[in-house]
């Protein structure tokens, strides 16, 4: 059974509450998923720590329930100077 996106996302916010989540359906079958999380809680993590994270939050359903996750991660860009 494929995964919805909605479901992806709460599952990332679960774990990362912090997250900015983007989904995209790449095939419109809600079974192969780009997914693109920013996170403050990424500072300073290898990317693949990062990526960790966002795996684990998906508590195992990946390839079962969520067949391809294409995954970008990053952290938040820094404001220009002045803004707050």
């Amino acid at each position: 059974m494929p995964m919805p996106g909605h479901e992806i996302e709460a599952a990332i916010l679960t774990a990362i509450p912090d997250a900015d989540v983007t989904l995209t359906d790449l095939a419109g079958d809600d079974d192969h998923w780009a997914a693109h999380v920013v996170s403050a809680s990424f500072a300073g993590l290898s990317r693949v720590k990062q990526h960790q994270l966002v795996y684990a939050a998906l508590g195992g359903r990946m390839g079962g329930q969520l067949h391809a996750l294409q995954l970008t991660t990053s952290v938040p860009a820094p404001a220009p100077a002045g803004e707050i």
